[in-house]
């Protein structure tokens, strides 16, 4: 599996750090907030909202959904589908969202909208990568780990293929990977 990777982009230190600037700056927007609700999009944020929440000293639940716009390819096919939506509603509450990556904007500007449309007090997003010279539809992002170049990312969550995730760290995957 490190065979496959061109180079390491943020090592796993590089990334708690991260997430601990990024909690940081949540906990002093919502110090004074109730009712926030961290919402993780699976697969990929796993990783990165559990080393965020440990940081984050607030009173608050957190949910998952699962979505795509990317099939089996490496690149947003720019059409969303709900696989898994919230266990609970988010009427009149803070919403976070916790992201990977963002790459084309397209799945986060559907999940914002659709957060809106359920009634959510605020919607915010929080990614640990922003791509972007990638992007499709603007979209605001709240919260930013890193921005990251326009090469192919895998690990701590992110994959190909569903492989990857696992890595410890940030890398480039090898163009010959997915070519």
């Amino acid at each position: 599996m490190h065979k496959d990777i061109e180079k390491v982009l943020f090592t796993e230190e590089e990334i708690r750090g991260a997430a601990g600037r990024l909690a940081e700056q949540i906990r002093r927007d919502y110090a004074e907030e109730e009712d926030i609700v961290f919402v993780g999009l699976l697969k990929g944020s796993v990783q990165f909202m559990a080393d965020l929440l440990k940081q984050i000293d607030l009173d608050c639940t957190i949910d998952f959904m699962c979505v795509s716009s990317y099939g089996k390819g490496t690149k947003s096919t720019g059409r969303v589908n709900i696989i898994k939506d919230l266990s609970e509603p988010i009427d009149d509450k803070n919403v976070i969202i916790v992201e990977d990556i963002i790459d084309s904007g397209n799945t986060l500007s559907f999940i914002k909208k659709y957060f809106s449309a359920k009634n959510a007090k605020s919607v915010r997003i929080c990614t640990l990568l922003n791509k972007p010279s990638r992007r499709e539809v603007e979209i605001d992002v709240d919260y930013i780990g890193f921005d990251v170049p326009d090469e192919f990312v895998v690990g701590y969550g992110l994959d190909y293929r569903e492989y990857y995730r696992n890595l410890p760290y940030i890398g480039v995957l090898k163009p010959e990977i997915y070519a």
